[in-house]
């Protein structure tokens, strides 16, 4: 897979959001935390990282998700293993 820009990535992490959070309106960016969310909890965070890493085809380390802060974390971390494989 060619190189992929942030926001390229983020749209389609938004497009994995409208779909675990059912909500066609959503509109995450790259500062969009938990809190910002509504439905955000932990079952369907792991559904969203599940959903995210099946898209890509990446796995996140637990050092990595318990280091994600915001979506942009998420973002940088998925282009980051895009560009290593």
């Amino acid at each position: 897979m060619s190189a992929m820009e942030l926001n390229d990535i983020l749209y389609q992490v938004n497009e994995i959001f409208k779909r675990i959070f059912e909500n066609e309106n959503i509109v995450v960016k790259m500062e969009t935390t938990a809190s910002d969310v509504d439905k955000w909890d932990s079952l369907n965070h792991t559904v969203m990282i599940s959903a995210v890493e099946k898209h890509f085809n990446v796995r996140f380390s637990l050092k990595e998700m318990l280091g994600f802060q915001n979506v942009g974390d998420m973002v940088r971390t998925v282009q980051k293993k895009l560009q290593a494989s």
